[in-house]
């Protein structure tokens, strides 16, 4: 609690505006990918080829904020030369875009494998476990962007905990997923895209994990990456 607030009053006294606009703009970028996640699922679950082709097409812009924040990093270093809180968090920004970034390209993908999916018809088969695995996946990531935003490290590494549950409902879904393909081969080939999809939607719970770490890197000091049992 101590550590939270000393950086909370070294980043009132302290932070300025460059630094300010870098963690607005990470903000929005969280914002973004947190609703191409969003409407990509979407487009599965409601067979919407149009939706998903918006996903697809938006994905650009993803691409885009990510090398407009890593080049306002690199502008703050350059021009500031922060030091102790200030550099950690031009790191840990320009780490968090990068995974932001791939959260961005998981969604695509899901979007990709609606369009595949809607052209062989509605099926409500593998759909459940999507819409379950789905959800939790929003919630651990719209946590970490929220202990990001607040820089709140104890939420940080609470939600770091939740990828455990993520991993445990993937397994659970690949089993379910097996069970389909064995119990009707016609099948396969649609499970196989949505085998893809809680691929996918795996990998953005552990980018979502990743945001966590930066956030106790920048209000602890402490690199956990790597570390079992963190």
């Amino acid at each position: 609690m101590m550590d939270k607030l000393k950086f909370e009053n070294h980043i009132a006294s302290v932070f300025d505006e460059e630094l300010e606009e870098i963690r607005n703009d990470l903000m929005a970028m969280g914002g973004q990918v947190e609703q191409q996640l969003t409407d990509a699922v979407q487009a599965i679950c409601e067979a919407d080829s149009q939706l998903a082709e918006q996903v697809i097409q938006r994905d650009h812009r993803v691409d885009e904020m990510e090398l407009e924040i890593d080049e306002a990093c690199v502008l703050v270093i350059a021009r500031r030369q922060p030091a102790a809180s200030d550099l950690r968090l031009v790191v840990a920004v320009t780490r968090a875009v990068a995974d932001l970034e791939r959260i961005g390209d998981e969604a695509k993908k899901i979007a990709k494998h609606a369009l595949e999916l809607t052209e062989s018809g509605p099926s409500p088969m593998g759909y459940s476990e999507v819409r379950h695995l789905a959800q939790s996946v929003s919630q651990i990531l719209r946590n970490a962007l929220d202990s990001f935003a607040r820089f709140d490290a104890d939420t940080a590494l609470a939600t770091m905990q939740e990828d455990k549950k993520i991993d445990m409902e993937y397994k659970t879904a690949l089993r379910e997923l097996v069970t389909y393909m064995m119990e009707d081969p016609r099948s396969i080939s649609r499970v196989i895209n949505i085998l893809w999809v809680v691929r996918s939607l795996e990998r953005i719970g552990d980018h979502a994990k990743n945001l966590c770490e930066q956030v106790v890197f920048v209000v602890k000091g402490k690199d956990i990456r790597h570390r079992n049992g963190q």
